[in-house]
């Protein structure tokens, strides 16, 4: 059987993981064992659906058939000892098991999920293994993808993942359903996880982009799965409408040689039309909830972006004031920075600069603070000043993007001084 013809078992696969590994998960409170009990299901789906055709509800077949199986193997380890009457050894919720071979509730079935996701964005993880375990458990990814991605050994990746699970039992998350309260403080943790994924595939330079794109995709995909379960959330609204607008421009980020396209400078005609679409009608649904937040007001700016045909139409007065709103609900230095790229567009450089000179303190080690500031310093003539910010932000820089983009800044710079040079030069 061709590639062709079982690519839709793959898809099937792939769209009922997070809602099969959570309900496993929720019956056996152990993630290698539900993972487990969903890579079994998988191997019995790839011999079985070619020849009989997909279920009609590939998750709850997934969830029965990594379940039995499951149990089977605590039997045979057991030595077929009876399990206990009352199921303990498993689990001590009431899922009613044979309801859930028919018809998968629907209140379960956002629990499971919003618990899985929250699961891998536990508070006592570092950021990177959060992100690696929502890519292995979530999404899905196998470990050689994740690496791959993250530019770091399979082996490092494994231990990364393997710190990670040890770390969420050792935690001892709840497995019961969240209230109210709870399933909110869930939905922004969980919504920040998704951001990091997509960040960490956004962030890459000209040389890694293609690499790490799939962690852009996959972000929107989980924001998009969020959003089906919470769809009248004005904040998952804007979180997806956000990573949408974003992605879309990234195929006109970077150029051929890999250095890095400012926004105003991009080939607009390759932004994704669709994308773009899909991200403004989100962001105007959310903002008719009068619930702003943090990524609706993100979202809002990039929607001003996006809906700008030329750089010349952009909208800055309107971006400066969603930026001042920004910094009330979401109060950073690194929100101020940004914010003073739209002043210097609406009151110039002089009052852009004085607006991030406070900042110097807290941004000491930000490679954007030095190029930023370097690129007011040169709009107002302050050449020698802004040599100086922009040797230090190439110190600073992450990726060698980054660093091009600056160095095309200095040789702007050595350019300009070369006939004042020469003039002077015959001065004398």
């Amino acid at each position: 059987m061709s590639e062709a013809d079982t690519a839709w078992i793959e898809t099937a696969l792939t769209s009922a993981r997070p809602q099969a590994v959570g309900a496993l998960l929720r019956y056996f409170r152990d993630l290698d064992t539900a993972e487990e009990a969903f890579q079994n299901a998988c191997l019995r789906a790839l011999k079985t659906w070619p020849q009989n055709g997909p279920p009609r509800d590939p998750a709850a077949w997934l969830i029965m058939v990594g379940r039995n199986v499951a149990i089977d193997e605590v039997r045979r380890a057991r030595r077929q000892q009876p399990l206990p009457e009352d199921d303990q050894a498993i689990s001590d919720l009431d899922d009613a098991e044979g309801e859930l071979a028919e018809r998968l509730d629907g209140s379960h079935y956002r629990d499971d999920i919003l618990r899985l996701m929250f699961i891998c964005c536990h508070p006592g993880l570092p950021a990177t293994q959060q992100i690696a375990l929502a890519l292995r458990i979530v999404s899905g990814l196998t470990v050689k993808q994740i690496a791959r991605a993250f530019l770091v050994s399979e082996a490092a990746m494994e231990q990364r993942i393997t710190r990670a699970k040890a770390k969420v039992a050792e935690a001892g998350t709840p497995f019961e359903a969240p209230g109210a309260v709870e399933r909110s403080e869930r939905l922004a943790g969980v919504a920040a996880m998704i951001y990091l994924i997509f960040n960490e595939g956004y962030s890459a330079s000209g040389d890694t982009a293609e690499i790490r794109k799939p962690l852009c995709e996959e972000a929107i995909r989980l924001a998009r799965l969020l959003l089906r379960l919470f769809p009248s959330e004005p904040e998952i609204m804007g979180l997806t409408a956000l990573i949408l607008l974003q992605h879309a421009r990234s195929a006109a980020r970077f150029a051929a040689d890999g250095s890095l396209i400012l926004l105003d400078d991009q080939d607009r005609s390759l932004w994704n039309g669709t994308m773009i679409a899909e991200g403004l009608a989100l962001i105007d649904k959310a903002m008719r909830h009068r619930r702003s937040g943090p990524y609706q007001i993100q979202a809002a700016i990039a929607a001003l972006h996006a809906r700008a045909a030329t750089p010349e139409e952009t909208d800055w007065t309107e971006i400066d004031l969603l930026y001042g709103a920004l910094e009330v609900v979401q109060p950073s230095p690194v929100v101020t920075l940004n914010r003073a790229v739209a002043v210097s567009k609406v009151r110039g450089p002089q009052a852009a600069l004085e607006l991030i000179e406070p900042l110097a303190p807290k941004l000491a080690n930000y490679f954007h603070f030095y190029g930023v500031r370097g690129a007011f310093l040169m709009q107002l003539g302050r050449n020698d000043e802004a040599r100086i910010a922009f040797d230090r932000a190439i110190a600073l820089a992450n990726t060698s993007a980054e660093a091009a983009h600056i160095r095309m800044h200095l040789d702007r710079l050595i350019r300009d001084s070369q006939p004042k040079a020469k003039e002077s030069a015959k001065a004398k």
